[in-house]
């Protein structure tokens, strides 16, 4: 957390649960993406984090954006971006949203099957495409490993099956999973995207790039290499499979960007016991949940450094869960927190390292409680 962070939260009353993000921070990530990869352009991943005061720093800084709808592209465009500084990446998309997407002058289109190309060559021809393919995700805390992407054998097909409808096949992107705590899992990846880009020339198709995905990771609890060391292992990894020739590159940071910007400040409601056992452990229910944007706690993928202004006293293990009525809003119950013995009724909570993808997974009114509330500083 910093300074910044902590003089405000100490300056502004508590109304409810809040996430504050740190605008230097986001400022200070995004020239370490630049200067670690500085052959390659920056998409940040709107989903992300579309809070326009961060849109209109990064769109200020140079930042491209990797956007999942067209209404994560009107609000880059209102932010400040130009069309050509947008990607539509997401492979499922309504041909009348691809349609509207053109209108708006956005010319690069991932696809990871026929189905999806043919839409784009109905409604946006000539337009550039971009295959995504498959990969298993290992070492990642949030993997995205069967929703999106084909084969690479199939993204040949697709992307030659694009050329005969008229597309600019443009080349191949891949996601390592996210919180990826791996540099070295590119490697893979981009080895198979250079054989797509072999095969594909054989025929006559020439890729001119590849997109490198998101996967950095911010700290939580375990340590994560610095964006340098990712930085030399995807150019090593480039350097290996490509050799000299290698093809435009673009990453798409998401958590990478902004998840230490952030942190949300809660509220203890109730502490209590399921029975007189002193062994059970405790159960803290805060004001914030999974359906307040707390959902990459999912199977507890995602543990957050969780801070009280109790911290240093006696701890005991407590079971963390949200204030809903639901009994799936449950963030740590396998592996506890230790949290302090003292801790009471009314403490606050901080949750570090928050500022990627809890806004978005805020519910609008889930038992009538408010979408999670953000302040930029």
């Amino acid at each position: 957390m910093t300074d910044r962070i902590r003089n405000y939260l100490a300056a502004t009353p508590f109304e409810g649960p809040r996430l504050v993000v740190d605008l230097d921070v986001v400022r200070d990530n995004y020239r370490s993406f630049a200067k670690a990869l500085p052959d390659t352009r920056v998409f940040y991943a709107v989903k992300a984090n579309p809070e326009p005061q961060v849109l209109q720093l990064l769109a200020g800084l140079g930042s491209c954006f990797d956007t999942a709808s067209v209404q994560e592209m009107r609000m880059v465009l209102a932010a400040g971006a130009t069309a050509d500084r947008i990607s539509f990446g997401n492979t499922v998309k309504k041909e009348r949203d691809i349609a509207t997407a053109r209108q708006l002058g956005v010319d690069l289109y991932a696809v990871d099957c026929v189905e999806e190309v043919e839409k784009i060559a109905r409604a946006a021809p000539g337009a550039k495409v971009f295959a995504r393919i498959l990969c298993d995700g290992s070492g990642a805390e949030w993997p995205l490993s069967r929703k999106f992407g084909c084969v690479p054998e199939m993204a040949v097909d697709v992307l030659e099956h694009a050329h005969r409808l008229g597309l600019i096949a443009y080349g191949v992107s891949f996601h390592v999973g996210s919180q990826q705590r791996d540099p070295k899992m590119w490697d893979g990846a981009l080895a198979s995207a250079a054989t797509i880009f072999r095969t594909l020339a054989e025929r006559g198709i020439h890729l001119s790039m590849v997109n490198l995905g998101g996967g950095f990771p911010t700290r939580y609890l375990k340590k994560v290499p610095g964006v340098r060391s990712y930085g030399e292992a995807i150019f090593g990894a480039l350097r290996k499979h490509f050799g000299n020739r290698i093809p435009e590159t673009i990453i798409e940071p998401g958590r990478g960007m902004v998840g230490n910007a952030g942190v949300i400040e809660s509220e203890v409601v109730l502490i209590s016991k399921k029975s007189n056992d002193e062994s059970e452990a405790r159960w803290v229910y805060l004001d914030i949940g999974k359906f307040g944007g707390l959902a990459e706690t999912m199977d507890e993928a995602i543990r957050y450094p969780i801070k009280t202004e109790r911290d240093g006293a006696e701890t005991v293990p407590c079971v963390l869960a949200g204030p809903t009525c639901d009994s799936a809003d449950v963030m740590y119950e396998k592996v506890p927190y230790e949290l302090p013995i003292s801790l009471e009724i009314g403490d606050r909570v901080l949750i570090e390292a928050t500022g990627a993808y809890t806004t978005t997974y805020s519910s609008v009114a889930f038992n009538g409680f408010p979408p999670l509330h953000t302040v930029c500083i």
